[in-house]
């Protein structure tokens, strides 16, 4: 049985870099109780700092001797990471597919690394890692590593030990850890999907492309470094629709529509491979970075595969979604600059589509103004030859780009850089593209096209509930699996206040945990009078069960701030 709040030994490899002389080591921690330090063997003292709101108490280790600057220095940490632990997920078996066995998984990101283990949990520093993982024998461990075998837990005959290394040096961020009765299937040459016995089939199928995404990425960005690739659907909880973890990309299952028609989001992890993971963002600030250039990359792929026309629809669909959370976040809200001010803000708490979407319109815009698609993949692969293992600022992008089109300044001297980088609201540019661009101009109504279909009636004033009524008896949309589409079509329901939707409403709110669909489905049933009480209840019954992320963000939307 996995226990939550079992003491754990952590050996950390310090390379001190102080001018002059150190004696002083600083690391992050979260909820964690800490029992020993030692120093290349001696005992070290440690004591606690202040605690912070949100980003938890410096752990201060006093050296037991100075080191010179460049001296190596082991340092060995026995602790213990709380039950409650903002970066881990505990289940029962009751709370898994095959209700027999526990199940945990970790989120990291954006600051919870610190959540798991004394560290430097900063994105500016990155790191190699070896773990070895004690688990019952029934069950099976895996990292964001490359699996380095198992071996008998010599302390205990009913446990083996994983072994994972990690050799490319990685933030705090990218470290991750699932223990569970879990399944995997082949399907590529350097990736295997992993799941619960009940969904590794049908994710095997939904999956099974991802072997020409990766061959179409390294075509695009360059080689991939990482040598195995592998996903792992999470159980629904999983706050996010994908985590970018080296070697072992996390998902939703939300992303099973049976069709295929969700792959995108594994293009986005994919891409991320490259930028996020090879190139990363410094600070959460400049998070576009990280994830402005991965949607560029993850359509880049989608229209390689299936059609230039594609790209430019799924551009025109994140368009629409940015419209969509300015309109939540109000357009003057200092959020929703491109490089938001996140002093004493918490990165969680600042999380929108505005990094993701924003960043791609200022790409695209910067690909039809410097020669289009073919000559800005260019710039992309070498701006990734350039900062490849390191950790980087706009401004260091920037530069870059204007040293890359050096006989194009004049073009990007054009460009309003202060009103995209610090000016909130919708970009001051719309890519032409983008506006010439119609849903018409595709001859057969794909799941995509339903996608936009729904999300361009959300941005309009609500429909009346005969309206919806009789879009349900001609399109059956309740009957759809395909979550994209549910979800928007839900939200029109509950905004047209059609009581009929209410039960379906909190039923895919509370199913799974993807905040992308989790809290805007909450807000609306929270901000439709006749349902505002059941949904602070729904919320309540469920709290328990859902990722700490996702429970804290969901009570702030719900005004249930424990």
């Amino acid at each position: 049985m996995l226990v939550p709040g079992i003491q754990h030994s952590c050996s950390i490899f310090l390379i001190l870099l102080s001018k002059l002389f150190a004696s002083l080591q600083v690391l992050d921690t979260k909820d964690l109780q800490v029992f020993k330090v030692t120093v290349n063997g001696q005992d070290a003292k440690f004591v606690f700092g202040e605690k912070h709101s949100f980003k938890g108490t410096p752990l201060e280790i006093t050296l037991p001797y100075e080191l010179r600057r460049g001296q190596e220095a082991i340092v060995e940490i026995s602790f213990e990471s709380s039950p409650k632990s903002s970066a881990l997920q505990w289940f029962s078996p009751e709370q898994t597919s095959g209700k027999k066995h526990p199940f945990l998984f970790s989120q990291c990101q954006a600051t919870h690394c610190r959540a798991i283990l004394p560290c430097q949990d900063t994105p500016a520093v990155k790191l190699t890692y070896y773990a070895e993982i004690s688990v019952p024998k029934e069950l099976v461990a895996l990292m964001s590593a490359n699996r380095d075998g198992e071996i008998p837990d010599p302390e205990d005959s009913s446990r083996k030990i994983y072994r994972f290394s990690q050799n490319v040096p990685i933030p705090c961020y990218l470290i991750a850890l699932v223990v569970g009765a879990l399944e995997s299937r082949k399907i590529g040459p350097r990736t295997l999907v992993w799941a619960e016995k009940e969904l590794v089939d049908k994710s095997a199928y939904e999956f099974a492309e991802a072997e020409a995404m990766l061959k179409t990425a390294e075509d695009l960005a360059g080689p991939y470094i990482w040598g195995q690739y592998d996903l792992l659907v999470l159980p629904p909880s999983f706050p996010y629709g994908g985590m970018e973890n080296p070697c072992l990309t996390f998902v939703t299952p939300t992303l099973l529509a049976g069709d295929r028609s969700l792959s995108n989001v594994i293009a986005h992890e994919i891409s991320h491979s490259w930028t996020g993971n090879l190139v990363t963002n410094k600070t959460w600030e400049h998070f576009w970075l990280n994830e402005g250039h991965t949607v560029y990359l993850e359509r880049r792929i989608g229209g390689r595969l299936f059609g230039e026309q594609f790209r430019h629809f799924q551009a025109l669909g994140g368009w629409r979604d940015l419209q969509n959370t300015i309109n939540t976040l109000g357009d003057k809200n200092p959020v929703t600059n491109l490089i938001p001010n996140l002093n004493e803000v918490d990165p969680d708490v600042a999380y929108s589509s505005v990094p993701y979407e924003k960043g791609f319109a200022l790409l695209f815009y910067l690909e039809q103004l410097l020669g289009g698609p073919d000559v800005f993949i260019g710039f992309l692969k070498a701006y990734i030859q350039q900062f490849a293992y390191k950790s980087i600022v706009t401004e260091d992008w920037k530069k870059f780009l204007y040293s890359y089109f050096k006989d194009k300044v004049d073009v990007l001297d054009k460009v309003d850089w202060n009103l995209w980088f610090h000016a909130p609201g919708m970009p001051p540019v719309k890519p032409t593209d983008l506006g010439s661009f119609s849903s018409a101009d595709l001859k057969e109504m794909s799941s995509h096209q339903l996608i936009e279909f729904l999300a361009l009636l959300l941005l309009e004033a609500p429909l009346p509930v005969s309206h919806v009524q009789r879009m349900q008896q001609v399109y059956d949309f309740n009957a759809i699996n395909n979550s994209e589409i549910r979800f928007r079509w839900l939200r029109l329901c509950i905004k047209s206040k059609w009581e009929e939707a209410i039960p379906l409403a909190l039923k895919m709110a509370t199913d799974q945990g993807r905040m992308k669909f989790t809290r805007p489905l909450f807000r609306d049933l929270y901000s439709f009078d006749k349902c505002r009480d059941l949904a602070v209840k729904t919320f309540l019954e469920h709290r328990a069960s859902m990722h700490p992320v996702t429970s804290m963000l969901v009570g702030k939307d719900l005004k249930q701030d424990q």
